[in-house]
């Protein structure tokens, strides 16, 4: 007579625990907390589609215009500020009115157009001016401010502009002269953080 055995002792079978009522309704709170979040999502999804505007431009200063009623804040330069004054050969001189006359060159009263879709604490849009932002640059009367970093270089080692002589980095010079508000690099991360702010945005 043959007898079956096992080496493994028979193992009980339990049944799982009911989830109690307050576990239950957490997880339905969640459930409900992601479920409104991607609603919210895609209702703010177009907030962040990129704005286009052309006209003519009127300057504010080395990286800022207004086109068709439109502040727009030039993306990835920063210029120094109108009032700013920079130093060469021992003297000073007015470096942000001529990175002013320098914007004002570069238009030459053409028609000027822009895009983007952020925009910066002063609720100007931040644009991508069609060959402006990268001119203003290269000409030496703008620093890379997360953005054109080669341009930036080039400009240096020819001494072109601002870096002829020695001047103070336009937030720095801005920080120092009681702006309270600081601009921040146009890099990646303030564009991961103003989408962010953007998408969720109420008003």
């Amino acid at each position: 007579m043959s007898r079956s055995w096992s080496r493994w002792p028979c193992q009980r079978y339990y049944a799982p625990r009911p989830r109690s009522l307050w576990r239950r309704l957490m997880d339905y709170g969640l459930t409900l907390i992601v479920l409104g979040l991607a609603i919210l999502l895609a209702a703010r999804l177009d907030r962040v589609e990129t704005r286009k505007t052309e006209g003519a431009a009127t300057v504010n200063d080395g990286d800022s215009i207004t086109l068709g009623g439109e502040r727009i804040r030039m993306r990835g330069i920063d210029a120094p500020e109108y009032s700013q004054i920079c130093r060469k050969d021992g003297a000073d001189y007015p470096c942000g009115k001529l990175a002013r006359q320098s914007l004002v060159r570069l238009i030459a009263g053409k028609a000027v157009s822009c895009s983007g879709w952020q925009r910066d604490r002063y609720s100007r849009l931040l644009g991508d001016c069609k060959d402006l932002n990268r001119a203003q640059v290269e000409a030496g009367w703008a620093v890379a401010f997360g953005d054109f970093e080669t341009e930036e270089a080039a400009a240096r080692a020819g001494k072109a502009g601002i870096w002829g002589g020695t001047f103070d980095e336009p937030k720095n010079w801005r920080e120092s002269h009681g702006h309270e508000l600081v601009e921040r690099k146009h890099g990646t991360l303030a564009s991961i953080g103003d989408a962010l702010r953007e998408i969720f945005r109420f008003w």
